[in-house]
């Protein structure tokens, strides 16, 4: 059957009745988002290579407050303590394990694999501020998860987030850190509400600015980093970076997240050319390490 009108709004469609004729304008089931001519398809897609990286960097952030938490609430005597080592791969573990049982629960069922509806704009966000109202009348509610599954899985990833972690964690921080490891994860109860509520605002803007994101934040977390150290000469950067396995890791997740912000920009489209620009990732360490002593208060003098 041929549906000659088009429904009003942006994301307003009919759905395919059991009879096999079109149901009334409306909001379209989850997994369905509504065509060119207002019909309810599924979302059959396979998500993008950018769309992947988005999901990636929803994983790795909680992976990271989870790390920086743990860093700056255990014990730090020169080397990484055995309790604070157990904690930091249990979040590691915590978080796949998490990332993997949402994709496994999101259709396909069972299926290491995503079916999606393209993203288009920023408004596929926010079709809750996109229902029409027709000839200024009773409101038409089209609201829908048009970029399915990428919004709700996300909620999804950060409840397994925290049911895992308050099934695993406890009984680590028991044996491990009795007295210092608890802060971890009531630091995590605090954090995943937040980071929860930062996606149901601002989920679409983090989408397409996510990039810009991980670049910005590499950097200035990269200069603190160094920065709190007190000797600024050059050479005490440098062996402190060697020589100390905490500083050698911090240092290189900050070159991690740099790269991986790279990529995210120019999504690798001429593989020659932007796989260069990795080169960069060591450069913001580089500049501090050569700059500090120029910046060094204490060479500062009144006259």
């Amino acid at each position: 059957m041929t549906v000659s009108l088009r429904c009003p709004g942006l994301y307003c469609g009919r759905e395919l009745l059991p009879n096999g004729s079109w149901g009334e304008c409306g909001a379209c089931p989850r997994g369905f988002r509504a065509n060119v001519s207002s019909l309810c398809e599924p979302c059959n897609n396979t998500p993008v290579f950018y769309d992947w990286l988005y999901l990636g960097f929803m994983t790795f952030s909680p992976l990271v407050l989870h790390w920086f938490f743990i860093d700056n609430t255990t014990p730090f005597r020169g080397r990484l303590s055995r309790g604070a080592l157990v904690l930091h791969l249990t979040a590691l573990l915590e978080t796949v394990l998490a990332a993997f049982c949402t994709i496994l629960i999101i259709e396909p069922y069972g299926k290491l694999d995503l079916k999606a509806c393209p993203v288009t704009s920023l408004s596929d966000w926010y079709t809750l501020f996109h229902n029409p109202r027709p000839n200024y009348e009773e409101t038409l509610h089209c609201t829908q998860e048009a970029v399915y599954p990428l919004h709700t899985m996300v909620f999804i990833f950060y409840g397994l987030c925290v049911s895992i972690m308050l099934l695993i964690r406890p009984w680590l921080v028991h044996f491990f850190l009795p007295k210092t490891g608890g802060a971890t994860v009531y630091a995590a109860l605090y954090f995943f509400p937040i980071l929860t509520v930062l996606h149901a605002v601002l989920g679409g803007l983090i989408y397409y600015t996510f990039p810009y994101i991980v670049i910005v934040l590499s950097v200035i977390s990269n200069a603190a980093h160094f920065a709190f150290k007190i000797d600024q000469s050059m050479k005490v950067h440098i062996v402190s970076t060697v020589t100390d396995i905490r500083n050698m890791i911090i240092v290189l997740g900050h070159w991690v997240m740099h790269g991986y912000g790279i990529i995210s920009l120019t999504q690798l489209r001429d593989p020659v050319l932007h796989s260069s620009l990795l080169c960069l990732v060591p450069l913001p360490a580089l500049f501090y390490i050569i700059t500090a002593r120029f910046t060094d208060p204490n060479k500062l003098h009144n006259e």
